[in-house]
Order: C-alpha cells, then sequence, then structure tokens
C-alpha cells in the first residue's frame, strides 16, 4: 500500500524563487520558470495547507484547509486592474484556513505568508462586512464580550511579539461613547493580530507544523472570540 506524501518543509529554493521573482516580474521570466513554481512553492503548499489543516483542527474543529488555489492557497497573480503597480506577481505565498461554512474572505481564519527573509503568520478579520462591523461594535461596548476582548488583547500582545491591526477610522463612530474604556477598539474596520519574523530554519523541515501551531495557539483567543460575530 502506496503511503500519501507528508510535509517535509518548503524546499529553499522556494524562497529564492519568489527572491528572484522580485527582481524579474514579468510574465515572460513566470512562463521560464512555471516549473520551479509548481515544484517549489506550490507542491510543498499544498502539502503544508493539508497536514496544517490537521493539527489545527485540535484548537478550530471547523477550519478549513483546501490545498486548491483561490481556497487555502493564494493566487499568484495580481489584480492589476485598479492599480499602478502593473507587475504582474504577487513576490510572496499567501495561505488560509478559514472556519465556518461562510465566505472564505468573510471568515475569521489564520493566515501563513512567505516572502524573501520573512515568515508571517496571523489570525483575524481583514476586513468587516457592514453586518459583521456592527455585531462587532455592539460586543465591543457589552458589559461581558467588550472586558473578553481586552483581556484577550493584552495577553496576546504582552508576550509572543504579537502586534494588533486592523484599526482604520480616526473618530469613534456616532452613537458610541468617545470616552468607552474600547474606544480605541471602535476605530476598527477589521481586527486582527500577528508576527513577522525572519525566516526560521524550521520552515525547511517538518518542525513548521510544530513552530506554526504553538504560535497559531497562542492567537486562537482572539479567533475565537471573532467566531462569536460571524456566526
Amino acid at each position: 500500500m502506496t503511503s500519501l506524501p507528508v510535509f517535509g518543509g518548503f524546499p529553499k529554493e522556494c524562497v529564492t524563487f519568489f527572491e528572484q521573482l522580485s527582481k524579474n516580474n514579468s510574465t515572460s521570466w513566470f512562463q521560464r520558470h512555471k516549473k520551479d513554481f509548481d515544484m517549489f512553492v506550490l507542491e510543498p503548499a499544498r502539502l503544508f495547507v493539508t497536514d496544517m489543516g490537521d493539527r489545527l483542527r485540535f484548537i478550530s474543529p471547523r477550519i478549513n484547509a483546501d490545498p486548491r488555489v483561490n481556497r487555502s492557497l493564494f493566487r499568484i497573480n495580481r489584480d492589476t486592474r485598479f492599480s499602478k503597480d502593473k507587475t504582474p506577481y504577487k513576490t510572496h505565498l499567501g495561505i488560509w484556513f478559514w472556519e465556518g461554512a461562510g465566505p472564505r474572505m468573510e471568515a475569521s481564519g489564520y493566515y501563513f505568508h512567505i516572502e524573501p527573509g520573512t515568515l508571517m503568520l496571523g489570525t483575524g478579520i481583514y476586513c468587516f462586512t457592514k453586518p459583521q462591523l456592527d455585531r462587532y461594535r455592539d460586543y465591543v461596548v457589552h458589559k461581558k464580550h467588550g472586558a473578553e476582548l481586552a483581556q484577550i488583547i493584552g495577553s496576546i500582545t504582552s508576550s509572543g511579539g504579537c502586534t494588533l491591526g486592523g484599526s482604520h477610522y480616526k473618530r469613534v463612530p456616532r452613537g458610541f461613547d468617545p470616552t468607552h474604556k474600547n474606544a480605541t477598539l471602535l476605530l476598527h474596520n477589521g481586527l486582527y493580530a500577528g508576527i513577522e519574523t525572519k525566516i526560521p530554519e524550521e520552515l525547511f523541515s517538518e518542525e513548521l507544523i510544530d513552530w506554526c501551531f504553538e504560535r497559531y495557539s497562542h492567537m486562537a483567543p482572539l479567533h475565537n472570540w471573532l467566531m462569536k460575530i460571524t456566526r
């Protein structure tokens, strides 16, 4: 019986591919190196999605880990329709594990990102839908839910190197008390936390699964809180 392949780390050629792409961001260069992309980026990324998804289900049982492009794997092609930057390709690998049955980009989840020299992990919702934003604001000022969120943020940002993102507005929205103890959280149109670090040696071995799981577990309370506003 043939055993299924398992994730053994990203090859160093994966990082090298993005280093070279950042200097040669053209369709002609990419097409000449398409086999490198498939072998050194897509193939290990698919194995990572499967194995990391299996591990994440210990803390988020309904996590979606789908090793297809436009599912857990973000497309490498950039959308240049409304951008002054017309370079055709992203110079990073983005992977998304989302929880629940709703649209993947409207869900909270866990993010993984490789670019030359840097590895990023995160959790949360990058931009709320209008219904989510309304529920989020109500929860932020709620006696119980708001206090829980403040405690979670304090815990994950005071250790582990996590930073908080998503602040967008300059003023507290109309109808909310600008002196509320969670007022700064009312300036958000999304809420996420993450770490950014130099690429660790674990990236190149099966130990990456454990390395990521430890850090995702630290961020998981924020993800769990956000799941309340996505249901």
